[in-house]
């Protein structure tokens, strides 16, 4: 079986705390049944106080009076009052005047909440925290009932004065009892205490209300909580599954010597999952074509160097066998000629290297391509023969500085290069146009020469490493390694840039060069 993934786990516990947000309230329902309880019994205060002033017009109590006093209320108090004369003797009681006291019948109302099977468990588990923070004894303490049916203390506090108050527990558990109040105020006229009005109050009625909200906030939280983990449970299927296949895709990309044997496949998904798994299908195909690439090179490196190692090979086994000192020096020539081509080569294998590898890492500059295409220029006339045959270099340029961001050596080089092979093809007396525009964000170059344009068959490899096509030069090999317009694809496009061939219409060949502007 496999193991929720931790996102999995991690949304599931996100969810679930959100819905524990009913539970406080839930437990402030604690707070409000003790500020309910307060209200209750500055009610029954009241009530005391207003009977108290009401009997104490008289000068002495009287059983007849003080039962025709709460008549007169005609139960419609929910406490449950009594009258006591200055002797301590019970003279009336509402209870005895109508019917049953309001919180004995809703004993039945409070039992209905306190009957469900949600409640039960979760009062079971409040129990045992309940236990777990308060004191036991205060436990035992309120299991205690009553002796009397009333408490007499505060029916003596009031007599001798004073304000009597106390609590009695009367049902329910230990952890969750129903209580009485009893609140005792004394009666006095002309300042003569000449009686006490006992006020009781059971709190069954607060207790079954807040039983009922308790029970509500239950099922609205165990529906949530229900479908929060219902819901983190899709919701982490539609993360953790495609993230476990980019995982198992990913540890099957690579073979034993670390080379790409597959690729990432992608995703139709337009999320964000899809468009990191496009991302790593991207960044899969770049590798592959650059491992290709890197393969492709060091075969075509391998192939280029058989061909002078074979001449050397054959020309200093030859040397052994023959006497003649002018055959012996052209063989001599021979193999200084490829040894020759062998460091073009090497020098060349090593500076694509170190673009390919130092480029990225070479921070830019902010230069002024126009100034730098005018010393590119003036230094290549300055090196070309001007004889009358020459080629002449025509520069048409905005006037105006056009900024680009690079490294001047490197692109001095493109653009060196770009002249040399338009000077190369190009006839005698011929002319290269360098045309340079800013347009649309880009700085582009434009190299056009008179040569004989590319044929279409070579037109795709004409940036191929090592590729050379000089119809006119039968040994055009010992003179070009065919890494010139290599050199330009890669500094270019390490900057960003492109760069394309062409034939023109009129004649000729066209390189362009579109750099980002600066």
């Amino acid at each position: 079986m496999r193991l929720p993934s931790r996102i999995s786990a991690r949304l599931l516990l996100f969810n679930v705390l959100l819905v524990f947000l009913p539970v406080a309230g839930f437990l402030y329902l604690g707070v409000f049944e003790k500020q309910l309880l307060e209200d209750q019994e500055r009610s029954m205060v009241q009530q005391g106080r207003l009977l108290a002033a009401a009997l104490g017009r008289q000068e002495t109590l009287e059983a007849p009076g003080a039962e025709d006093l709460l008549k007169q209320l005609d139960s419609r108090t929910e406490a449950r009052l009594r009258i006591f004369g200055a002797d301590g003797v019970l003279l009336a009681d509402s209870s005895r005047l109508g019917p049953k006291a309001p919180e004995q019948a809703t004993v039945s109302q409070a039992g209905q909440a306190r009957d469900n099977p949600l409640y039960k468990g979760i009062a079971g588990a409040y129990r045992v925290w309940k236990r777990l923070q308060e004191n036991a004894s205060t436990l035992r303490g309120r299991r205690s009932a009553p002796a009397e049916p009333y408490p007499g203390k505060v029916v003596r506090a009031a007599l001798e004065g004073r304000y009597g108050a106390t609590v009695h527990r009367t049902g329910g558990e230990a952890w969750r009892p129903s209580l009485t109040l009893y609140s005792a105020i004394p009666v006095r006229h002309e300042g003569r205490t000449v009686g006490a009005v006992l006020v009781s109050q059971s709190t069954v009625r607060i207790l079954g209300e807040l039983d009922q909200v308790r029970l509500d906030v239950s099922k609205v939280f165990l529906g949530s909580v229900t479908v929060a983990a219902v819901l983190s449970l899709l919701l982490a299927g539609t993360i953790a599954r495609p993230l476990r296949r980019l995982r198992d895709e990913a540890n099957d990309l690579l073979d034993r010597r670390g080379r790409l044997r597959g690729r990432f496949q992608g995703s139709s998904r337009s999320d964000e999952i899809g468009d990191l798994a496009r991302s790593l299908e991207q960044l899969t195909a770049r590798l592959a074509d650059h491992q290709s690439a890197l393969e492709a090179f060091a075969s075509d490196v391998s192939h280029e160097l058989k061909n002078p190692l074979a001449s050397i090979r054959s020309a200093t086994e030859l040397l052994a066998d023959v006497e003649d000192p002018a055959d012996r020096e052209r063989f001599l020539l021979l193999v200084q000629k490829e040894v020759a081509r062998m460091e073009r080569l090497l020098n060349g294998v090593r500076e694509i290297g170190e673009i390919d590898a130092r480029l990225e890492a070479e921070a830019p500059e902010r230069i002024d391509l126009e100034a730098l295409l005018r010393e590119a220029v003036e230094g290549f006339r300055r090196r070309a023969d001007n004889g009358k045959d020459a080629v002449e270099i025509d520069l048409a340029s905005p006037g105006v500085p056009v900024p680009v961001r690079a490294r001047s050596e490197r692109l001095l080089q493109v653009f060196e290069n770009l002249l040399d092979n338009a000077r190369s093809f190009s006839p005698a007396g011929g002319t290269v146009k360098v045309t340079l525009a800013a347009r649309n964000g880009a700085a582009a170059v434009r190299i056009d020469d008179q040569g004989p344009g590319i044929p279409e068959s070579h037109r795709d490899r004409i940036f191929d490493r090592f590729f050379t096509w000089r119809p006119e030069e039968p040994n055009a090999r010992n003179g070009h390694t065919g890494l010139g317009l290599a050199i330009v694809k890669a500094i270019v496009e390490g900057y960003g840039g492109t760069v394309t061939a062409a034939n023109r219409p009129e004649g000729g060949a066209r390189f362009e060069v579109r750099l980002p502007a600066g």
